[in-house]
C-alpha cells in the first residue's frame, strides 16, 4: 500500500517540473479530466460540499477497513483539486486520513494560487473528507 506521504511527494514531483502556474493549472485540468465520472446516484444536495463556489459532489465508501471516494465538480480547475485530494486520500485507513498533514497543497503552491473562494472550497473537501473519515473510524 502507498502511504499518503508517498502520494503527496509524488504529486509535488509531477508539479516540480513545471515553473508556470499556467502549466501547473493544464495538468490540475488533466488531472481533474482523468477522475472517473461520478455515478448520477452521487450527485445528489446530500454530497454537495458547502463553503465551495462552483458545485463539488463528494461520497466515500468504508471498504476493508479503508476509504475509497469519489467526486466531481462542475469547474474544472476544481475538479482537478478534487481528483488531487482523491489521489491522496483513497484507499487509506480513517487513522492515517484523519492523522494526515496534507504538505504537498503549500508544497507546489496551490493554496498561494487559488481565489480566496476556491481556497474556502479547498479547506471545506478537506474538512469532509475528515468527517467522512472520523464517522468511519467511529464504526470500526
Amino acid at each position: 500500500m502507498t502511504t499518503i506521504n508517498e502520494l503527496q511527494d509524488r504529486i509535488i514531483e509531477e508539479f516540480s517540473v513545471f515553473d508556470d502556474w499556467m502549466d501547473k493549472y493544464s495538468l490540475l485540468i488533466e488531472m481533474g479530466s482523468s477522475l472517473p465520472v461520478l455515478d448520477p446516484q452521487y450527485k445528489i444536495q446530500n454530497n454537495l460540499i458547502e463553503g465551495c463556489q462552483s458545485r463539488v459532489w463528494l461520497h466515500a465508501d468504508f471498504i476493508d477497513g479503508k476509504i475509497n471516494y469519489k467526486g466531481d465538480s462542475d469547474a474544472v480547475i476544481v475538479k482537478g483539486i478534487v481528483s488531487l485530494l482523491i489521489h491522496t486520500l483513497s484507499d487509506q485507513t480513517p487513522d492515517d486520513i484523519l492523522s494526515a498533514d496534507l504538505y504537498f497543497i503549500n508544497a507546489i503552491g496551490l493554496k498561494e494560487h487559488l481565489s480566496p473562494t476556491r481556497s474556502n472550497g479547498l479547506v471545506a473537501m478537506l474538512k469532509q473528507m475528515k468527517l467522512y473519515a472520523l464517522a468511519f473510524k467511529n464504526k470500526e
